[in-house]
């Protein structure tokens, strides 16, 4: 069931987003010793990174679910982390677009310690346009509210890390992909620039938008996958799920990937099929729900069998 008062995180980034080498270099490090982050000199070495940077991986690490953190600053690689970066692991490189799907999956769904961007920009976000002052208003407004008083500065990084997870901060061409400055999860394209505007202060700021469009390299499998832990995480309890939970509740998968309303009906009308027989969508004049059999439990592997289209 959800948090009533979720602990949100609005720092601990130290600025960076998450970056290419980070969270394979991470998992391999932690299968070695998990206590890799209770010294951060150590750390250092290990990583091959700055103190800052250590500090942001550690964050990346456990935001992702690639590992949770436990006693004396021991870290668990979970089942999740395993299945993707072991050596025999579906994506050990993070070179596969459904693992970038299932990490931005991650961040935005964490249920523990939200990410205060992801969640509000992701979840309740209903402006078409994200533009930094209207954010850092809305931002200031909902800290407050939430009972977190909080600097600007705070909160101008803490949207600048979401915004740069998505958008890249520099000219990839030419670049090599583990030495890329930018976060895996641009090459996602779900936010765009689409103009500039005049701010009250004087000058001029950038426009984006999330990409609203149909999400082919987004498999069906995944979705099925990602409609399961929706489940699980926020309405375990319940044996079926009207069409609305499923396109525009908080941390669902309509909001969370902001697929149009026509793209999550076909796929919901596939889903019998896509998740072997765990859900079945039954539409009518006066009925829109989602019914599932038994538990939500859609493998990793069968997100990963599945061709993804790329267009």
């Amino acid at each position: 069931m959800p948090l009533e008062k979720p602990d949100y995180r609005f720092s601990g980034h130290e600025t960076f987003p998450c970056r290419y080498a980070w969270l394979p270099k991470a998992y391999a490090a932690l299968t070695q010793n998990s206590h890799l982050f209770a010294n951060e000199e150590e750390a250092m070495i290990e990583l091959g990174v700055g103190k800052n940077m250590v500090k942001a991986i550690r964050l990346w690490v456990d935001a992702t679910g690639v590992a949770v953190a436990g006693k004396a600053g021991r870290y668990t690689v979970t089942d999740f982390g395993k299945a993707i970066f072991s050596p025999r692991g579906f994506d050990p490189f993070l070179e596969d677009v459904r693992t970038l799907w299932l990490l931005h999956w991650q961040l935005s769904t964490n249920a523990r310690q939200p990410l205060f961007a992801w969640h509000f920009l992701l979840s309740q976000w209903q402006h078409p346009e994200i533009g930094r002052e209207q954010v850092l208003e809305a931002f200031t407004k909902e800290a407050h509210r939430l009972g977190r008083e909080l600097s600007r500065v705070t909160l101008e990084q803490h949207f600048d890390t979401f915004l740069h997870s998505y958008v890249p901060t520099r000219s990839r061409k030419g670049d090599v992909q583990e030495d890329n400055l930018d976060c895996p999860l641009v090459e996602l394209e779900l936010i765009q620039k689409i103009g500039e505007r005049t701010i009250q202060l004087g000058g001029r700021e950038a426009i984006y938008a999330f990409r609203r469009e149909e999400k082919p390299d987004l498999p069906a499998a995944l979705f099925a996958y990602c409609v399961g832990d929706f489940w699980t995480k926020w309405h375990s309890s319940e044996r079926t799920l009207a069409f609305r939970d499923i396109s525009v509740a908080p941390g669902s998968p309509g909001q969370v990937f902001k697929l149009p309303e026509s793209d999550i009906r076909r796929r919901l009308e596939e889903i019998h099929t896509d998740s072997c027989g765990h859900f079945t969508y039954r539409e009518s004049a006066a009925l829109q729900q989602l019914s599932r059999s038994g538990d939500c439990d859609i493998s990793l592997a069968r997100v990963y069998e599945q061709v993804t289209t790329n267009v």
